[in-house]
Protein backbone atom coordinates (compact mmCIF):
# COMPACT_ATOMS: atom_id res chain seq x y z
CA UNK A 1 0.00 0.00 0.00
CA UNK A 2 1.42 3.50 -0.59
CA UNK A 3 1.56 5.36 2.58
CA UNK A 4 1.60 8.60 1.23
CA UNK A 5 -1.04 10.66 -0.20
CA UNK A 6 1.27 13.14 -1.58
CA UNK A 7 4.60 12.35 -3.25
CA UNK A 8 6.30 14.30 -0.68
CA UNK A 9 3.87 14.53 2.42
CA UNK A 10 6.50 17.24 4.07
CA UNK A 11 5.26 19.67 1.92
CA UNK A 12 2.61 20.84 4.24
CA UNK A 13 3.39 20.31 7.90
CA UNK A 14 0.23 22.90 9.21
CA UNK A 15 -2.57 21.00 10.56
CA UNK A 16 -5.93 21.29 12.46
CA UNK A 17 -5.07 18.34 14.61
CA UNK A 18 -1.82 16.26 14.87
CA UNK A 19 -2.06 12.48 15.69
CA UNK A 20 1.29 10.76 17.37
CA UNK A 21 0.97 7.28 16.59
CA UNK A 22 -0.62 5.06 14.21
CA UNK A 23 -1.86 2.26 16.26
CA UNK A 24 -5.65 1.13 16.05
CA UNK A 25 -6.01 4.45 18.61
CA UNK A 26 -4.78 7.03 16.36
CA UNK A 27 -5.91 5.76 13.40
CA UNK A 28 -9.67 5.45 14.54
CA UNK A 29 -9.31 9.15 15.88
CA UNK A 30 -7.26 10.32 12.64
CA UNK A 31 -10.64 8.79 10.39
CA UNK A 32 -13.22 10.15 12.11
CA UNK A 33 -11.48 13.59 11.99
CA UNK A 34 -11.05 13.45 8.28
CA UNK A 35 -14.43 12.50 7.93
CA UNK A 36 -15.80 15.63 10.07
CA UNK A 37 -13.77 17.93 7.38
CA UNK A 38 -10.67 18.20 9.89
CA UNK A 39 -6.97 18.68 8.85
CA UNK A 40 -5.19 15.42 10.18
CA UNK A 41 -1.61 14.23 9.88
CA UNK A 42 -0.43 11.24 12.06
CA UNK A 43 2.90 11.00 12.65
CA UNK A 44 4.46 7.10 12.98
CA UNK A 45 7.88 6.34 14.02
CA UNK A 46 8.00 3.28 12.70
CA UNK A 47 8.79 2.97 8.80
CA UNK A 48 6.86 -0.12 8.11
CA UNK A 49 4.04 -2.09 9.76
CA UNK A 50 4.75 -3.65 13.15
CA UNK A 51 4.57 -7.85 13.37
CA UNK A 52 4.22 -7.36 16.72
CA UNK A 53 0.18 -7.92 17.39
CA UNK A 54 -0.56 -8.36 21.38
CA UNK A 55 -3.95 -7.39 20.49
CA UNK A 56 -6.80 -9.91 19.72
CA UNK A 57 -10.10 -9.97 20.77
CA UNK A 58 -12.69 -6.67 19.41
CA UNK A 59 -15.68 -6.87 21.88
CA UNK A 60 -19.35 -5.66 21.77
CA UNK A 61 -19.37 -2.37 22.18
CA UNK A 62 -16.10 -1.82 20.06
CA UNK A 63 -18.01 -3.61 16.98
CA UNK A 64 -20.87 -0.90 17.56
CA UNK A 65 -18.89 1.96 16.89
CA UNK A 66 -17.15 0.09 13.52
CA UNK A 67 -20.74 -0.41 12.73
CA UNK A 68 -21.31 3.32 12.87
CA UNK A 69 -18.10 4.21 10.76
CA UNK A 70 -19.53 1.10 7.83
CA UNK A 71 -16.84 -1.72 8.83
CA UNK A 72 -18.32 -3.72 11.43
CA UNK A 73 -18.89 -6.23 9.46
CA UNK A 74 -15.84 -6.15 7.32
CA UNK A 75 -13.99 -6.83 10.67
CA UNK A 76 -16.08 -9.76 11.70
CA UNK A 77 -15.25 -11.26 8.38
CA UNK A 78 -11.85 -11.55 8.50
CA UNK A 79 -11.83 -13.72 12.32
CA UNK A 80 -14.03 -15.80 14.08
CA UNK A 81 -16.73 -15.54 17.20
CA UNK A 82 -16.76 -16.43 20.45
CA UNK A 83 -20.27 -16.10 22.28
CA UNK A 84 -18.42 -17.63 25.48
CA UNK A 85 -15.27 -15.91 27.13
CA UNK A 86 -13.02 -18.12 28.80
CA UNK A 87 -11.65 -16.43 31.93
CA UNK A 88 -9.52 -18.93 33.60
CA UNK A 89 -9.74 -22.54 34.00
CA UNK A 90 -13.10 -23.79 33.75
CA UNK A 91 -14.72 -20.46 34.19
CA UNK A 92 -16.39 -18.27 31.54
CA UNK A 93 -18.59 -15.65 30.60
CA UNK A 94 -21.80 -16.26 28.27
CA UNK A 95 -22.14 -12.96 26.04
CA UNK A 96 -25.11 -14.58 24.37
CA UNK A 97 -27.21 -12.26 25.86
CA UNK A 98 -25.80 -8.68 25.32
CA UNK A 99 -28.14 -6.62 24.29
CA UNK A 100 -26.62 -6.06 20.62
CA UNK A 101 -26.33 -6.39 17.31
CA UNK A 102 -22.96 -8.32 18.37
CA UNK A 103 -23.35 -10.48 21.46
CA UNK A 104 -20.31 -11.95 20.98
CA UNK A 105 -16.14 -11.56 21.25
CA UNK A 106 -14.19 -11.18 17.81
CA UNK A 107 -10.98 -13.43 17.79
CA UNK A 108 -9.06 -11.16 14.92
CA UNK A 109 -5.40 -9.88 15.17
CA UNK A 110 -5.23 -6.23 16.00
CA UNK A 111 -3.35 -5.91 12.55
CA UNK A 112 -6.35 -6.12 10.64
CA UNK A 113 -8.05 -3.37 12.84
CA UNK A 114 -5.36 -1.71 11.91
CA UNK A 115 -5.86 -2.33 8.30
CA UNK A 116 -9.47 -1.53 8.31
CA UNK A 117 -8.67 1.94 9.63
CA UNK A 118 -6.25 2.92 7.86
CA UNK A 119 -7.79 2.31 4.50
CA UNK A 120 -10.34 4.14 5.54
CA UNK A 121 -8.28 6.97 7.40
CA UNK A 122 -6.33 7.56 4.07
CA UNK A 123 -9.29 7.31 1.73
CA UNK A 124 -10.66 10.35 3.79
CA UNK A 125 -7.27 12.71 3.27
CA UNK A 126 -5.27 11.80 6.09
CA UNK A 127 -1.27 12.38 5.74
CA UNK A 128 0.36 10.21 7.35
CA UNK A 129 3.70 9.92 7.66
CA UNK A 130 6.33 7.29 8.41
CA UNK A 131 9.91 7.62 9.56
CA UNK A 132 8.75 10.74 12.07
CA UNK A 133 9.92 10.77 15.44
CA UNK A 134 8.94 13.21 17.92
CA UNK A 135 11.69 14.97 19.88
CA UNK A 136 9.83 17.76 21.14
CA UNK A 137 6.75 19.84 22.35
CA UNK A 138 5.97 23.35 22.74
CA UNK A 139 2.30 24.54 23.63
CA UNK A 140 1.12 27.93 22.88
CA UNK A 141 -1.81 30.24 23.39
CA UNK A 142 -2.92 28.80 19.94
CA UNK A 143 -1.18 25.97 18.78
CA UNK A 144 1.14 23.13 19.39
CA UNK A 145 4.20 23.51 17.60
CA UNK A 146 6.14 19.37 17.41
CA UNK A 147 9.84 19.19 16.20
CA UNK A 148 10.22 15.35 14.65
CA UNK A 149 13.36 13.61 13.66
CA UNK A 150 12.83 12.34 10.38
CA UNK A 151 15.77 10.70 8.69
CA UNK A 152 18.13 12.59 10.23
CA UNK A 153 16.54 15.89 9.19
CA UNK A 154 14.35 18.68 11.47
CA UNK A 155 11.20 19.16 10.84
CA UNK A 156 8.41 21.40 12.67
CA UNK A 157 4.77 20.35 12.76
CA UNK A 158 2.30 22.90 13.87
CA UNK A 159 -1.25 21.65 15.18
CA UNK A 160 -4.31 23.35 16.72
CA UNK A 161 -4.31 20.87 18.57
CA UNK A 162 -2.39 17.31 19.54
CA UNK A 163 -3.17 13.52 20.49
CA UNK A 164 -0.63 11.13 21.58
CA UNK A 165 -1.82 8.08 20.80
CA UNK A 166 1.85 6.66 20.74
CA UNK A 167 1.99 3.87 23.39
CA UNK A 168 2.89 3.30 26.59
CA UNK A 169 6.07 4.82 26.42
CA UNK A 170 4.51 7.92 24.74
CA UNK A 171 7.04 10.68 24.35
CA UNK A 172 4.23 12.75 24.14
CA UNK A 173 3.02 12.35 28.00
CA UNK A 174 7.18 12.79 28.76
CA UNK A 175 6.95 16.07 26.94
CA UNK A 176 4.37 17.26 29.10
CA UNK A 177 5.64 16.07 32.14
CA UNK A 178 2.56 13.59 33.21
CA UNK A 179 3.14 11.15 35.97
CA UNK A 180 1.99 7.53 34.66
CA UNK A 181 1.77 5.83 38.32
CA UNK A 182 1.74 2.01 38.49
CA UNK A 183 3.28 -1.05 38.35
CA UNK A 184 4.08 -4.14 36.41
CA UNK A 185 1.75 -7.08 37.37
CA UNK A 186 3.73 -9.30 35.32
CA UNK A 187 7.44 -9.89 34.45
CA UNK A 188 8.92 -11.29 31.67
CA UNK A 189 5.74 -12.71 29.68
CA UNK A 190 7.04 -14.65 26.78
CA UNK A 191 5.39 -13.83 23.12
CA UNK A 192 5.68 -16.10 19.94
CA UNK A 193 4.74 -16.47 16.46
CA UNK A 194 4.48 -20.75 15.72
CA UNK A 195 2.91 -23.08 13.73
CA UNK A 196 1.48 -26.04 15.46
CA UNK A 197 1.22 -29.87 13.86
CA UNK A 198 -2.02 -30.29 15.86
CA UNK A 199 -4.83 -27.49 16.41
CA UNK A 200 -5.77 -26.38 19.73
CA UNK A 201 -9.12 -27.44 20.45
CA UNK A 202 -11.01 -24.14 21.79
CA UNK A 203 -10.64 -21.38 19.16
CA UNK A 204 -9.27 -19.42 22.52
CA UNK A 205 -7.12 -21.41 24.71
CA UNK A 206 -6.45 -19.99 28.07
CA UNK A 207 -5.08 -22.37 30.68
CA UNK A 208 -3.20 -21.98 33.68
CA UNK A 209 -1.79 -23.86 37.26
CA UNK A 210 1.14 -24.22 39.81
CA UNK A 211 3.41 -24.39 36.58
CA UNK A 212 2.32 -21.00 34.75
CA UNK A 213 -0.15 -19.78 32.59
CA UNK A 214 -0.64 -19.36 28.58
CA UNK A 215 -3.33 -18.23 26.26
CA UNK A 216 -3.00 -19.29 22.37
CA UNK A 217 -5.14 -17.66 19.72
CA UNK A 218 -4.88 -17.85 15.77
CA UNK A 219 -4.31 -15.38 13.25
CA UNK A 220 -6.22 -16.96 10.91
CA UNK A 221 -3.50 -17.64 8.55
CA UNK A 222 -1.87 -20.95 10.05
CA UNK A 223 -0.01 -18.94 12.38
CA UNK A 224 -0.50 -18.79 16.35
CA UNK A 225 0.37 -16.60 18.98
CA UNK A 226 1.43 -17.73 22.40
CA UNK A 227 1.88 -16.30 25.07
CA UNK A 228 2.72 -17.59 28.42
CA UNK A 229 4.18 -16.83 32.22
CA UNK A 230 6.57 -19.14 34.05
CA UNK A 231 6.41 -17.61 37.66
CA UNK A 232 9.44 -19.49 38.70
CA UNK A 233 11.91 -17.51 36.22
CA UNK A 234 11.36 -14.41 35.55
CA UNK A 235 14.53 -12.85 33.62
CA UNK A 236 14.96 -9.43 31.59
CA UNK A 237 13.25 -8.27 28.85
CA UNK A 238 16.61 -8.08 26.84
CA UNK A 239 17.02 -12.38 27.71
CA UNK A 240 16.18 -14.45 24.47
CA UNK A 241 13.76 -16.70 23.92
CA UNK A 242 14.18 -20.15 22.81
CA UNK A 243 11.44 -22.59 21.00
CA UNK A 244 12.50 -25.25 23.58
CA UNK A 245 11.73 -22.80 26.50
CA UNK A 246 8.04 -22.00 25.55
CA UNK A 247 7.49 -25.10 23.96
CA UNK A 248 8.17 -26.74 27.61
CA UNK A 249 6.51 -24.58 29.31
CA UNK A 250 3.03 -24.83 27.04
CA UNK A 251 3.39 -28.56 27.53
CA UNK A 252 3.77 -28.16 31.39
CA UNK A 253 0.46 -26.19 31.77
CA UNK A 254 -1.62 -27.79 28.72
CA UNK A 255 -0.14 -31.72 28.76
CA UNK A 256 0.71 -31.01 25.03
CA UNK A 257 3.14 -28.26 23.11
CA UNK A 258 0.52 -29.36 19.93
CA UNK A 259 3.53 -30.16 17.74
CA UNK A 260 4.74 -25.95 18.32
CA UNK A 261 7.57 -25.18 15.29
CA UNK A 262 8.84 -22.87 12.67
CA UNK A 263 9.13 -19.56 15.15
CA UNK A 264 8.99 -16.36 13.21
CA UNK A 265 9.34 -14.39 16.11
CA UNK A 266 9.71 -14.58 19.81
CA UNK A 267 9.97 -11.88 22.58
CA UNK A 268 9.44 -11.12 26.40
CA UNK A 269 7.79 -8.33 27.40
CA UNK A 270 6.38 -7.36 31.04
CA UNK A 271 2.89 -5.92 31.76
CA UNK A 272 2.15 -2.81 33.77
CA UNK A 273 -1.13 -1.34 35.38
CA UNK A 274 -0.34 2.63 34.66
CA UNK A 275 -2.96 5.81 34.32
CA UNK A 276 -2.01 9.15 33.43
CA UNK A 277 -2.56 11.52 36.06
CA UNK A 278 -4.53 13.58 33.36
CA UNK A 279 -5.65 12.96 30.08
CA UNK A 280 -5.70 16.51 29.39
CA UNK A 281 -2.92 19.42 29.04
CA UNK A 282 -4.16 22.94 27.29
CA UNK A 283 -4.23 21.53 23.37
CA UNK A 284 -2.31 18.33 24.16
CA UNK A 285 -4.65 15.34 24.72
CA UNK A 286 -3.89 11.54 25.20
CA UNK A 287 -5.51 8.85 24.59
CA UNK A 288 -5.27 5.13 24.72
CA UNK A 289 -1.98 3.33 26.13
CA UNK A 290 -0.37 6.95 26.36
CA UNK A 291 -3.23 7.17 28.75
CA UNK A 292 -3.45 3.95 30.47
CA UNK A 293 -2.02 0.30 30.28
CA UNK A 294 -3.60 -3.04 31.55
CA UNK A 295 -3.31 -6.74 31.99
CA UNK A 296 -4.16 -8.83 28.92
CA UNK A 297 -6.92 -10.04 31.03
CA UNK A 298 -10.36 -9.80 29.53
CA UNK A 299 -8.78 -7.98 26.49
CA UNK A 300 -9.63 -4.69 27.18
CA UNK A 301 -7.05 -3.00 26.47
CA UNK A 302 -7.16 -2.25 22.56
CA UNK A 303 -10.94 -2.13 23.20
CA UNK A 304 -10.58 0.95 25.50
CA UNK A 305 -8.54 2.96 23.36
CA UNK A 306 -10.65 2.85 20.46
CA UNK A 307 -13.03 4.18 22.19
CA UNK A 308 -11.20 6.58 23.40
CA UNK A 309 -10.91 7.90 20.12
CA UNK A 310 -14.32 7.36 19.04
CA UNK A 311 -15.23 9.97 22.43
CA UNK A 312 -12.59 12.74 21.60
CA UNK A 313 -13.15 13.08 17.50
CA UNK A 314 -16.29 14.59 17.51
CA UNK A 315 -15.96 16.68 20.06
CA UNK A 316 -12.03 17.93 18.73
CA UNK A 317 -14.11 18.60 15.07
CA UNK A 318 -17.49 20.62 17.41
CA UNK A 319 -14.57 22.97 18.71
CA UNK A 320 -12.34 23.49 15.53
CA UNK A 321 -15.48 23.95 13.59
CA UNK A 322 -16.48 26.75 15.88
CA UNK A 323 -19.81 24.49 17.34
CA UNK A 324 -18.83 24.52 20.63
CA UNK A 325 -16.23 25.89 23.06
CA UNK A 326 -12.88 24.85 23.87
CA UNK A 327 -14.50 23.44 27.48
CA UNK A 328 -16.62 21.06 25.85
CA UNK A 329 -13.05 18.76 25.59
CA UNK A 330 -12.72 18.93 29.11
CA UNK A 331 -15.43 16.43 29.08
CA UNK A 332 -13.26 13.90 27.27
CA UNK A 333 -11.07 13.55 30.06
CA UNK A 334 -14.59 13.78 32.41
CA UNK A 335 -16.20 10.64 30.78
CA UNK A 336 -12.80 8.61 30.43
CA UNK A 337 -10.68 8.50 32.51
CA UNK A 338 -13.61 6.84 35.21
CA UNK A 339 -13.28 4.31 32.45
CA UNK A 340 -9.98 3.62 32.32
CA UNK A 341 -9.39 3.24 36.27
CA UNK A 342 -13.12 0.42 35.81
CA UNK A 343 -11.04 -1.43 33.50
CA UNK A 344 -8.07 -1.35 35.02
CA UNK A 345 -9.56 -2.51 38.04
CA UNK A 346 -11.36 -5.56 36.44
CA UNK A 347 -8.49 -6.47 34.10
CA UNK A 348 -6.43 -6.47 37.70
CA UNK A 349 -8.42 -8.69 39.46
CA UNK A 350 -8.91 -10.84 36.11
CA UNK A 351 -5.42 -11.41 36.18
CA UNK A 352 -4.42 -12.16 39.78
CA UNK A 353 -7.20 -14.57 39.62
CA UNK A 354 -5.40 -16.48 36.68
CA UNK A 355 -1.84 -16.42 38.22
CA UNK A 356 -2.92 -17.91 41.18
CA UNK A 357 -0.33 -21.50 41.76
CA UNK A 358 -2.13 -23.10 44.97
CA UNK A 359 -4.26 -26.03 43.52
CA UNK A 360 -7.01 -25.33 46.68
CA UNK A 361 -6.79 -21.65 45.97
CA UNK A 362 -7.47 -22.18 42.12
CA UNK A 363 -10.33 -24.64 43.18
CA UNK A 364 -11.72 -22.25 45.41
CA UNK A 365 -11.85 -19.37 42.79
CA UNK A 366 -13.20 -21.57 40.18
CA UNK A 367 -16.01 -22.20 42.63
CA UNK A 368 -16.64 -18.58 43.99
CA UNK A 369 -16.84 -17.02 40.16
CA UNK A 370 -19.18 -20.11 38.95
CA UNK A 371 -21.37 -19.04 41.76
CA UNK A 372 -20.73 -15.00 41.21
CA UNK A 373 -21.24 -15.61 37.30
CA UNK A 374 -24.70 -17.92 38.31
CA UNK A 375 -26.31 -15.08 40.00
CA UNK A 376 -27.75 -12.85 37.50
CA UNK A 377 -27.30 -9.08 38.32
CA UNK A 378 -23.60 -10.28 38.93
CA UNK A 379 -22.85 -12.11 35.84
CA UNK A 380 -25.01 -9.79 33.99
CA UNK A 381 -22.26 -6.69 35.64
CA UNK A 382 -19.07 -8.82 34.65
CA UNK A 383 -20.59 -9.26 31.19
CA UNK A 384 -21.66 -6.22 30.74
CA UNK A 385 -18.39 -3.89 31.71
CA UNK A 386 -15.88 -6.68 29.78
CA UNK A 387 -17.82 -6.08 26.20
CA UNK A 388 -17.92 -2.32 26.93
CA UNK A 389 -21.70 -2.26 26.69
CA UNK A 390 -22.37 -1.46 30.30
CA UNK A 391 -20.09 2.12 30.11
CA UNK A 392 -21.99 4.88 31.11
CA UNK A 393 -21.04 8.60 31.28
CA UNK A 394 -22.00 10.86 34.22
CA UNK A 395 -24.51 13.21 33.74
CA UNK A 396 -25.81 16.29 35.61
CA UNK A 397 -27.45 16.52 38.24
CA UNK A 398 -31.41 16.32 37.44
CA UNK A 399 -30.70 14.33 33.99
CA UNK A 400 -32.73 12.45 32.46
CA UNK A 401 -31.78 8.12 33.91
CA UNK A 402 -30.88 7.59 30.28
CA UNK A 403 -28.45 10.43 29.82
CA UNK A 404 -24.87 9.37 30.00
CA UNK A 405 -25.62 5.34 28.86
CA UNK A 406 -25.19 3.89 25.41
CA UNK A 407 -27.90 4.44 23.34
CA UNK A 408 -29.50 0.95 21.66
CA UNK A 409 -29.66 0.24 17.95
CA UNK A 410 -33.25 1.09 17.75
CA UNK A 411 -34.66 0.14 14.13
CA UNK A 412 -36.20 2.97 12.44
CA UNK A 413 -40.03 3.21 10.11
CA UNK A 414 -38.12 3.43 7.34
CA UNK A 415 -36.12 -0.01 7.84
CA UNK A 416 -32.95 2.04 8.70
CA UNK A 417 -31.04 1.67 12.28
CA UNK A 418 -29.76 3.79 14.25
CA UNK A 419 -26.34 2.76 13.90
CA UNK A 420 -26.49 2.81 10.27
CA UNK A 421 -27.65 6.65 10.98
CA UNK A 422 -24.88 7.41 12.58
CA UNK A 423 -22.34 6.67 10.27
CA UNK A 424 -23.35 10.22 8.65
CA UNK A 425 -20.93 11.45 12.37
CA UNK A 426 -23.49 13.45 13.66
CA UNK A 427 -25.74 13.36 16.34
CA UNK A 428 -29.57 11.46 15.80
CA UNK A 429 -32.48 12.75 17.21
CA UNK A 430 -34.85 10.14 17.61
CA UNK A 431 -38.16 10.93 18.39
CA UNK A 432 -41.26 8.90 18.11
CA UNK A 433 -43.51 12.62 16.82
CA UNK A 434 -43.88 12.80 13.32
CA UNK A 435 -44.88 16.30 14.06
CA UNK A 436 -41.94 17.21 16.44
CA UNK A 437 -39.44 20.22 15.00
CA UNK A 438 -36.80 19.93 12.37
CA UNK A 439 -33.21 21.01 13.16
CA UNK A 440 -30.49 21.90 10.65
CA UNK A 441 -27.69 19.16 10.32
CA UNK A 442 -29.32 16.95 12.60
CA UNK A 443 -30.72 13.27 11.53
CA UNK A 444 -33.81 12.57 13.20
CA UNK A 445 -34.93 8.60 13.43
CA UNK A 446 -38.28 7.57 13.62
CA UNK A 447 -38.46 4.76 15.70
CA UNK A 448 -40.20 1.57 15.25
CA UNK A 449 -41.21 0.87 18.94
CA UNK A 450 -42.57 3.49 21.55
CA UNK A 451 -39.21 5.32 23.01
CA UNK A 452 -38.27 8.15 25.33
CA UNK A 453 -37.62 10.89 22.46
CA UNK A 454 -33.71 11.18 22.89
CA UNK A 455 -30.41 13.04 21.40
CA UNK A 456 -27.50 10.82 20.35
CA UNK A 457 -23.92 11.58 20.53
CA UNK A 458 -21.96 10.58 17.15
CA UNK A 459 -20.37 7.66 19.58
CA UNK A 460 -23.49 6.19 20.42
CA UNK A 461 -24.24 7.86 23.98
CA UNK A 462 -27.65 9.45 24.91
CA UNK A 463 -27.10 13.32 25.56
CA UNK A 464 -30.04 14.47 26.37
CA UNK A 465 -33.77 12.72 26.97
CA UNK A 466 -37.11 13.66 27.48
CA UNK A 467 -39.77 16.43 25.98
CA UNK A 468 -38.62 18.01 22.82
CA UNK A 469 -38.63 21.58 23.29
CA UNK A 470 -36.51 24.24 24.81
CA UNK A 471 -34.25 21.83 27.00
CA UNK A 472 -33.64 19.93 23.87
CA UNK A 473 -32.28 23.18 22.57
CA UNK A 474 -30.37 23.80 25.09
CA UNK A 475 -28.38 20.33 25.19
CA UNK A 476 -28.20 20.83 21.00
CA UNK A 477 -26.24 24.39 22.03
CA UNK A 478 -24.31 22.41 24.53
CA UNK A 479 -22.66 19.69 22.48
CA UNK A 480 -22.31 21.85 19.71
CA UNK A 481 -24.70 19.56 17.81
CA UNK A 482 -27.00 22.15 15.69
CA UNK A 483 -29.96 24.42 15.92
CA UNK A 484 -33.65 24.71 15.29
CA UNK A 485 -34.30 24.67 11.40
CA UNK A 486 -35.90 28.09 10.56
Amino acid sequence: MDWWRRADPMDETTYDVVIVGAGPTGLLLAGDLAAAGVRVAVLEKRRDESNLTRAFGVHARTLEQFDARGLADRLVDTGKTLGRLRLFGTVSVSLASLPTRFPFLLVTPQYQVERLLLERAVAGGVDLIRGARVVKIESGQDEVQLTVDRDGDIHTFTGRYVVGADGRHSTVRDQLGLDFPGHSVLRSLILADVQFTESPPEVLTVLGNQHGFCLIVPFGDGWYRVMARNPDWEPPDSTPVTLEEIATLVRRIAGTDYGMHSPRWMSRFHSDERQATAYRQGRVLLAGDAAHVHSPAGGMGMNTGLQDAANLGWKLAAVLHGRAGDSLLDTYEAERRPVGRMVLRTSGGLIRAVILRSSLARAARNGIFRAGIAVRPLGDQLRMRLSGIGVRYPASRGAHPLVGQRAPDLAAQDGSRLYTALRGGGFVLVDPDPSGPGYDHLVTLRPVEPTTPMLVRPDGYVAWAGSTGPDLDRALSAWGAAQRAS
